[in-house]
Formats: C-alpha cells, structure tokens, sequence
C-alpha cells in the first residue's frame, strides 16, 4: 500500500483531525493487520470518506473487507463496534474481527452500494428505511452516546464549523438549526431511545443476497427518527424540486415515526453535514445541501 492510495477526502478529514501521525503510520498498521488476521489485501475504496477501506482476502480464501477508521475523539471505533456486535449481521454488516486499540474492523464482503445500482429516489429510501429499521432495537446498557448528546454535539459542531469557514450559509439557516437540534435535545427520552445506526444513506447500503446491508454505523442510542433525518439531507436537489416536506411525511408513513422529528433532525443533519463537506472539500453536495438548507430556512415559520 502507498500514500497515493488513501482516498483524498479520508486524507482531508484526518489532517483536520490533527492526526497526521496516523497518516504517516498507515502503511505499518494495514501490513501489520494483514499478518496477524491472515490478510492479502486488494483493491483501496476510492469512495471512502471515513477510512481507509480496502477488499482483503483471508488466508482460508474467504474475501472480506478491512477497514480502518481515521483516530477522532469519542471512541468512534469502539462506537461502531458496539453497533455491529449487536446487530450480529441483521441490518448491518458482520463484523469478523475487531482491534479497538487499531480503530481497525474486518467485515464481510458486500455487494454494491445502492447508489450504484439506478433506482428511483423514492424506491431508494423505501429501501432505506426498511435496512434502517431492522436495526432499531432497545440497547440500554451498550454504553453508546444519546440523541441528547449527539444534539448537543451538533449545536457545538454548527456554531464552531460555520463561523470558522467564514459562514458559508445564512445566519437565520444556523439559527433554524440550532432550534431544531434544541427541540430533539429536549425530547430525547432513555425509555423511548433505541439503536440507530446514524449514518444511513445509500453510500452506507450494500446489497446483500437479495436484500441490503448496512455499513459505517455512527451508533447512537436515540429516537429511530435520527435515521429518518439523515435519509432527509441527502439528495437535496431532489428534495427541492418539489415540497420538501412531502419526503418527511412519505418517511414517517413507510416507518410510523414522528413526522415532525424526522423533519426537524433532517434540518439539523442537512447543516451539520453541509459545513463538514465544505470543510473537507467534497463538492459540489456540500454546496448543494447548504444550498437547501438556506432555502428551508428562509420558508419556515416561527418557532413554536
């Protein structure tokens, strides 16, 4: 493996993460995981925006999937890991060996991802919601982060991020996001929460057999609607072309979750994820959600 190899954006997303030293130190980490877990490894996911992720082949000739994460705070790896070991295969890919201390996972080998396969936008997220709901279960002592915590993680993330790329959105745009976020902080409820994965969208679901899996957990324990927020920030020229409250009320019914939850984490989702893509680079989507962000804002009525 050489440096060359490393997709540009999991290079970005790691030197805005500070951890230049793990970039230097890759190549050692992906020959010493091949040695101790029998591995040849492949072809690198030019894709990947998390991690390097690379088509492996086991010593006994199964093919698999090696994966390590970019170091971050929060016990990402260990996060993810959670998720996978709970799910053991339904609605997420299986996990086949782990090294926390590595951030590093060896998975199942997948089909393509959903993206790569032409269906209509809303015959993708039927599909969505359904690989999303099979993971939904109560976890109550898996140790994952809450809703409450993510949304305040979220606040944090927009106030810091939209000041520090000199406001790449409008200002009313972040306020109605941090209402939002504020609303779902508020109603987060340990009794109600469940597993979500958190990162759901048709990069993250690969066929498998004749149905879908999921890759990349974030792991959260939360409203299932945080799902359903994600599924609402992606495709934002779809979502604008026509109402964009149609696809929250068409999730709500395909799921029977809360409609107005499902918005108000899309809102929230769609800025978060707009300024992270602006500040690694990866347009013009970043541009495209703010974009839609700047437009649902400038529509919404006043808070209640």
């Amino acid at each position: 493996m050489n440096g060359a190899q490393l997709p540009e954006a999991v290079r970005a997303k790691a030197v805005v993460a500070g951890a230049h030293d793990w970039l230097r130190a890759l190549p050692d980490l992906v020959a010493g995981l091949s040695a101790d877990w029998g591995l040849r490894v492949g072809r690198v996911f030019p894709d990947a925006t998390e991690a390097f992720v690379a088509e492996v082949v086991r010593d006994d000739g199964t093919p698999a999937v090696l994966k390590l994460l970019t170091p971050r705070a929060g016990g990402h790896a260990g996060n993810e890991i959670t998720v996978l070991r709970l799910a053991a295969g339904d609605g997420c890919a299986r996990l086949l060996e782990h090294d926390v201390r590595r951030d590093a996972l060896l998975l199942e080998k997948l089909g393509p991802q959903l993206r790569e396969l032409g269906l209509p936008v809303h015959r993708r997220h039927e599909i969505l919601c359904d690989v999303a709901a099979r993971v939904w279960r109560p976890a109550p002592d898996a140790g994952l982060p809450t809703g409450r915590e993510k949304g305040r993680w979220l606040v944090e993330f927009i106030t810091a991020r939209w000041e520090r790329l000199d406001r790449p959105c409008a200002e009313r745009t972040v306020e109605h996001a941090l209402r939002c976020a504020e609303r779902r902080i508020a109603a987060h409820d340990d009794e109600r929460a469940v597993l979500v994965h958190g990162d759901v969208h048709e990069w993250n679901t690969l066929r498998a057999g004749d149905g879908f899996k999921l890759v990349d957990p974030d792991g959260l324990l939360a409203e299932a609607e945080y799902d359903l927020g994600v599924i609402m920030r992606e495709d934002p020229a779809d979502l604008m072309a026509g109402d964009p409250r149609e696809r929250s009320r068409r999730l709500a019914a395909r799921t029977g979750r809360s409609e107005p939850a499902i918005w108000e984490w899309g809102v929230v989702e769609r800025v978060s994820t707009g300024l992270l893509l602006t500040e690694i680079g990866v347009q013009p989507v970043g541009r495209e959600m703010l974009a839609a962000a700047d437009l649902i804002a400038g529509s919404a009525a006043p808070a209640r």
